[in-house]
């Protein structure tokens, strides 16, 4: 192409737009926030149960999730994790205490790690709910 006048470039471009008008981007599916079990464990404290699949990971059987969904004042009791699990703040923050004596703030968006055994306890002292979703590693 040794020379491209006006009328060329335009012609190009507006092909151009025109077949990148047609390319929408990849929209995030929205959760189905009513697809799990709940249980209510606490006054304000609900469990969302969402199901559970086999681990490709080895040392595990299974995988599930669940949500732990607390409302603004509540609190969870000092449970012992029952397996391997990752733990992460979808929204809100909580104060989690493990083990009796390690005590941090877990905001939105944070992961953290459990292990079998671990005895943690959860506060949610903001004003908004707050919600810890959990993936158990099943050994």
């Amino acid at each position: 192409m040794d020379k491209l006048d006006r009328r060329s470039a335009l012609a190009f471009f507006g092909l151009f737009a025109a077949s990148a008008a047609g390319v929408k981007p990849a929209a995030a599916q929205a959760m189905d926030m009513t697809a799990g079990k709940d249980t209510t464990l606490a006054p304000g404290v609900v469990q969302r149960v969402y199901g559970e699949g086999p681990a490709i990971i080895p040392g595990f059987k299974s995988v599930s999730m669940r949500d732990i969904i607390m409302q603004p004042g509540s609190t969870t009791g000092n449970n012992t994790m029952k397996s391997a699990m990752v733990c992460h703040i979808t929204e809100g923050e909580l104060r989690l205490v493990q083990d009796g004596s390690k005590t941090f703030t877990a905001k939105k968006n944070q992961v953290w790690t459990c292990d079998k055994g671990t005895k943690e306890q959860a506060f949610n002292d903001g004003n908004v709910v707050a919600i810890m979703r959990i993936t158990d590693l099943m050994a």
